[in-house]
C-alpha cells in the first residue's frame, strides 16, 4: 500500500476548499447507509408474511385436491421466484434505486414498459395491502372474541383504522425500529407455528374452498405461492438507505425466497399429511374444534401479528415506489416529501395506507378472496416477468452476458409468460372474460401513461430510471469534482495531477 500517496492526498484534501454548490444524490433525502442486513432481511419478511400464508398453503394441502401435484406446485413456484431474484440480482448488484423493479426495467425495457412495470407494482401492492389490512382486522376482531371481549358490530371498521393508524406512525417514524420489530415477530411466530405443525397428524375439519377461482386447483396453488413469496424483493426500495447496498441487498434478495419457500414446502407437506390438522383447526375452528384456548390464542396472536406486519412492510416499500416516481415526475410531486428528522417519505406512506385502509372497508376476507387475489397476482407476475426480459436486455447491452444469466432469464420469462397464458386460458374456458379485460388493460397502461405524460409533462419521461448516485460529500477534496451537466446527470472530473 502506497501510504505516502495517501497522506499526500489527505494533506490535500485539508487545505481543498470545500465547493460552495455541492452536488445531491437525487435520492439522498430518504438518509443514507443507514440500514444493516438484519434490518433488510425483516423487511423482506415482512412483506411476505410466511408464517400467515404457511397456515393457508397448510389448509389448501389438506383438501382432496392436494397432493403431490399440489406440492409440486408449490416446489415450482418457488424455483420460479428463485430465478426472479437471479434476475433482480443482475441489477442490484450495479445500482441502488428506491423504486426497486419499476427502476431497474427503466435500465432494460423502453420508456413504455417502464410505466407498465410500474403500474403492476403499484396495483400488485396496493392489492396486497388491501387484503392483508383487512385480514389484519379481522384478525383482531376473531382474537377479542376469543378472550371473550365479545366486540360488537362495526368493531371490522374500527379494527381497521386502529391497524392504520398503528402503521402510519411506525413508517413515518423510521424503517429500523420497524424492521427488527417485525423480524423479532416473524421468528418467534415462525417457531410456533413450525412446533405445531410437527403434531402427529389429526383430521382437518376446516372447510377448503376454492371452487370460485376462475383457475385450476394447480395452477391456483401456484399462483398462491407467487403471491406468497410476493415482496421478497421489498429490500430493493431501501437500496439507497442501505450500507453497502449493493452486496447487501443482493444478498437478501437471493436468500428469502429460498428460505421462505423452503417453509411453504414444508407446510405443504404438513398439510398433505395431516400433520398442521391440529394448527389448521385451532385457527380455523378456535376452541370449539377441541383445541385449548391457550393455543388459540397463540396461533391467532402469531398470525395476527404477521398481517400487521406484513402491512408495514408494504406501506414502507409502497411509500418509496410513490416517493421515485414523484422524483421523476411521473406523478405528482408531492410525494417527494420526506419527513426532516425521520428522513421517511411521509407523504407516500400516509397516501398509500390511506387508500389501502379505503380498500380494506371493502374487501371482505370471507367472501370470495380468490377472484381477489387472481386479478392481484396477474400484476405481480407481470411486474415479474418484465423484470426478468429487462435483464436479458440490459445484460446483453453492456456486454456482460454469460450462459448463467441467459438460461435465467429466459427460464424466468418463460415460466411467467407461462403462468399468464395458463391464467387467461384458464379464464377463458371458465367464462371469466373479465380477467381477460384486466390483462389486457393492465398490459396497455403503461402506453396510456406515456401518452399522458408526454402531453403533460414530457421532460418526465427522459428522467425516468432514477437511482443513488455519487455526492460531493463522498468525495476527498481536492481529488475529484462533480457537477451536473445539460442532461441533468452528474459528471465526475478528476483533479489535474501536479507535475
Amino acid at each position: 500500500m502506497n501510504t505516502s500517496a495517501l497522506r499526500a492526498a489527505l494533506r490535500q484534501a485539508a487545505l481543498t476548499e470545500r465547493p460552495s454548490d455541492p452536488v445531491y444524490s437525487p435520492l439522498g433525502a430518504l438518509g443514507r447507509k443507514q440500514l444493516t442486513p438484519i434490518d433488510l432481511v425483516g423487511q423482506s419478511m415482512s412483506t411476505m408474511a410466511p408464517a400467515t400464508c404457511m397456515v393457508f398453503i397448510a389448509l389448501w394441502m389438506s383438501s382432496t385436491a392436494g397432493g403431490p401435484g399440489g406440492l409440486l406446485a408449490i416446489i415450482g413456484a418457488t424455483l420460479i421466484m428463485t430465478l426472479v431474484a437471479l434476475c433482480i440480482r443482475q441489477f442490484t448488484v450495479r445500482l441502488a434505486a428506491s423504486g426497486s423493479l419499476y427502476s431497474f426495467v427503466a435500465h432494460g425495457l423502453g420508456k413504455r414498459a417502464t410505466l407498465t412495470a410500474g403500474a403492476a407494482l403499484l396495483v400488485g401492492y396496493f392489492g396486497v395491502s388491501i387484503s392483508v389490512l383487512s385480514n389484519a382486522s379481522a384478525n383482531l376482531v376473531e382474537l377479542g372474541d376469543e378472550a371473550g371481549l365479545q366486540l360488537g358490530g362495526g368493531s371490522a371498521v374500527i379494527g381497521c383504522l386502529v391497524v392504520a393508524l398503528a402503521v402510519a406512525l411506525v413508517a413515518i417514524r423510521g424503517v429500523r425500529f420497524a424492521a427488527r420489530t417485525i423480524l423479532f415477530i416473524e421468528v418467534c411466530t415462525l417457531v410456533v407455528i413450525t412446533m405445531v405443525m410437527l403434531q402427529s397428524p389429526v383430521p382437518v375439519d376446516a372447510v377448503v374452498t376454492t371452487s370460485s377461482a376462475p383457475i385450476g386447483f394447480a395452477l391456483f396453488l401456484a399462483m398462491q405461492t407467487v403471491l406468497s413469496l410476493a415482496g421478497f424483493e421489498s429490500a430493493a426500495f431501501f437500496g439507497p438507505e442501505a450500507r453497502r447496498p449493493l452486496r447487501t441487498v443482493t444478498s437478501t434478495i437471493l436468500v428469502t425466497p429460498l428460505l421462505v419457500g423452503s417453509l411453504y414446502v414444508f407446510a405443504g407437506w404438513a398439510g398433505m399429511s395431516g400433520h398442521a390438522g391440529v394448527l389448521i383447526n385451532a385457527y380455523f375452528g378456535g376452541t370449539e374444534s377441541g383445541a385449548s384456548m391457550l393455543l388459540v390464542l397463540a396461533v391467532n396472536l402469531g398470525v395476527c401479528s404477521s398481517w400487521i406486519a406484513s402491512t408495514l412492510g408494504f406501506a414502507q416499500a409502497g411509500s418509496r415506489l410513490l416517493f421515485s416516481m414523484s422524483v421523476e415526475r411521473v406523478i405528482p410531486g408531492v410525494f417527494e416529501r420526506v419527513h426532516p428528522r425521520f428522513r421517511t417519505p411521509y407523504a407516500g406512506v400516509l397516501v398509500f395506507v390511506g387508500l389501502s385502509l379505503i380498500g380494506s372497508l371493502w374487501h371482505d376476507p370471507d367472501h370470495a378472496p380468490d377472484n381477489y387475489d387472481v386479478v392481484v397476482e396477474i400484476a405481480l407476475i407481470l411486474g415479474y416477468t418484465m423484470v426478468a426480459v429487462a435483464a436479458l436486455r440490459f445484460l446483453s447491452r453492456i456486454g456482460e452476458h454469460t450462459v448463467f444469466t441467459r438460461v435465467c432469464g429466459l427460464l424466468t420469462a418463460a415460466a411467467g409468460s407461462g403462468l399468464l397464458s395458463f391464467a387467461v386460458v384458464d379464464t377463458a374456458r371458465s367464462g371469466a372474460w373479465l380477467y381477460i379485460a384486466w390483462c389486457a388493460a393492465l398490459g396497455g397502461s403503461g402506453a396510456l401513461w406515456y401518452l399522458v405524460l408526454r402531453r403533460v409533462r414530457p421532460e418526465s419521461i427522459d428522467a425516468i430510471g432514477v437511482f443513488d448516485s455519487v455526492e460531493t460529500a463522498d468525495l476527498l477534496p481536492g481529488a475529484s469534482s462533480l457537477h451536473i451537466d445539460d442532461a441533468g446527470k452528474p459528471v465526475l472530473t478528476p483533479a489535474p495531477r501536479g507535475r
